[in-house]
């Protein structure tokens, strides 16, 4: 796993389809989180992020670390690293107490090795209510397959130990900066996302 611009590398043990989770995401606040970055490029063509779920411990960076910095949308949200070197999203986090982190397919992307290679395709998607257009077939209501698989992998990182080393966290506390943006530039976003946006690239 690396950075676009390959400033930040990353090395994720023992990935397989059986070991990790992955879905395409269309809620607001991953698709606000990419035009934030000005990295709509990496959404598809109805604003969804394509999202590889993987066990904390299984994360471990090895280049780069003083590029990376993490931002929430809201005092509550989702803690979302990056690379600010390239704008570059390299994982998506609750609390350590809910062991995953989340990262887009893209950064698995090399010359030789494509993210299905290792992963295979994304088992479903999710809150399609906020897609761009018609949402996808499946993506909206309760995917409860993938809702399950979700919560069995995060209770069996958590069983198995592998939620620590974390690769964001030092026990409770963030390792890397963090800001929480302000509210009014949250809201500002929200013209760029689905489900109708009045444009689709652009930073705030």
């Amino acid at each position: 796993m690396r950075c676009q611009c390959g400033e930040v590398h990353a090395r994720v043990t023992g990935a397989s389809p059986r070991t990790v989770n992955r879905v395409v995401c269309y809620c607001d606040d991953c698709q606000a989180f990419a035009q934030r970055l000005g990295r709509a490029d990496l959404l598809d063509a109805q604003g969804g992020s394509d999202i590889v779920q993987v066990a904390p411990a299984s994360l471990t960076f090895v280049q780069g670390q003083r590029r990376i910095v993490g931002l929430r949308l809201t005092p509550k949200g989702l803690f979302r690293w990056y690379a600010n070197c390239c704008n570059t999203p390299l994982g998506n986090t609750l609390t350590p107490k809910i062991p995953f982190v989340g990262i887009i397919a893209q950064a698995f992307d090399n010359g030789s090795q494509r993210a299905d290679d290792v992963f295979g395709p994304p088992i479903g998607a999710i809150l399609g209510k906020y897609a761009i257009g018609v949402p996808p077939a499946g993506s909206t209501g309760l995917n409860l397959s993938v809702m399950l698989r979700a919560i069995a992998s995060v209770l069996g990182w958590r069983l198995r130990g592998k939620a620590w080393p974390h690769p964001f966290f030092n026990t409770s506390e963030p390792i890397y900066p963090l800001t929480v943006l302000p509210h009014e530039q949250r809201e500002a976003l929200r013209p760029l996302c689905g489900p109708h946006p009045e444009a689709r690239t652009g930073n705030s």
